[in-house]
């Protein structure tokens, strides 16, 4: 393991019963990246960013986060650390403020640390008129700044975020899209797992692409669309859709003159990348 390497991920497999829902996945995350996972529900993402937070064991295999084997390391990992999952997990019953003495609390940090630290982070995110408000006072979009807060006070080095927008409305998600791009840009290494195209598409340095518990496909996302083909010739006849990729929008011209129906010519995205490697769309249940 490289200084430049923030995790690395050898060999995992996680299995429920039966089921095996990661198999032998490999896989290295820089410092500082912002790293998506992109994939179908079942596909092994969450799976994995669970195997990889400490929040679920695995079967077989090495993860290294910070220089830090999990298994024989745990603590000295998970100091590394900052989660924020599916559901958001702040205590109902207690305020924000009090929420976030708690976390810093759980992480050893001392009053005037702690009381800094929820001050300049509060600030930063825009939350100091909701610190004494009960939780369940604040919207989807207001609780995930404060879940993300909870899980910066103590300055982790790398963040994990499960599908941080999901059912939030477009708002609350651009919101929240410039706080992961501040972080970012602060030298956190954010490793994310996302339904949406134009999230991974717009935030993630490099995306990974899950199927079966596997990485099919990774790189950055415009060589992933580069690889399937730039420009897509997306038509519709008799109530069908179908696709062609072309490296050039020029052919993709030519071949759309001779085509009948609802002919748009566009620009490749991550999820024509995902169907035509899976054949399976986005979101799907495998």
């Amino acid at each position: 393991m490289s200084m430049e390497d923030m995790i690395v991920i050898k060999g995992l497999v996680k299995r429920f019963g039966d089921k095996t829902a990661v198999n032998g996945l490999d896989l290295v995350i820089h410092r500082g990246e912002l790293f998506g996972f992109l994939g179908p529900n079942g596909a092994g993402k969450t799976t994995t960013l669970r195997c990889v937070s400490t929040l679920t064991g695995f079967d077989e295999g090495t993860i290294t986060v910070n220089g830090h084997d999990i298994t024989k390391e745990p603590e000295a990992a998970k100091g590394s650390m900052g989660v924020i999952q599916q559901q958001v997990s702040l205590d109902k019953d207690l305020t924000i403020r009090e929420n976030m003495i708690s976390h810093a609390m759980y992480h050893n940090m001392g009053k005037k640390e702690r009381n800094e630290r929820i001050s300049e982070l509060s600030d930063f995110f825009g939350l100091g008129e909701y610190l004494d408000k009960p939780v369940d006072s604040l919207s989807g979009g207001w609780k995930k700044r404060a879940a993300i807060v909870c899980a910066m006070l103590h300055r982790p080095q790398v963040l994990f975020l499960d599908e941080p927008t999901s059912g939030l409305d477009i708002n609350a998600r651009r919101l929240l899209w410039d706080v992961i791009k501040s972080l970012h840009r602060d030298g956190t290494t954010i490793i994310l797992t996302t339904h949406y195209i134009e999230e991974a598409e717009s935030l993630c340095d490099r995306v990974g692409i899950i199927d079966k518990g596997r990485i099919i496909a990774l790189d950055i996302p415009k060589n992933l669309c580069e690889k399937v083909g730039s420009i897509a010739v997306e038509t519709i006849e008799n109530g069908k859709t179908t696709y062609k990729y072309f490296k050039s929008r020029d052919e993709a011209s030519a071949f759309a003159a001779s085509l009948k129906g609802n002919v748009t010519i566009r620009d490749t995205n991550l999820e024509d990348v995902f169907v035509e490697l899976t054949g399976k769309s986005v979101g799907a249940q495998t």
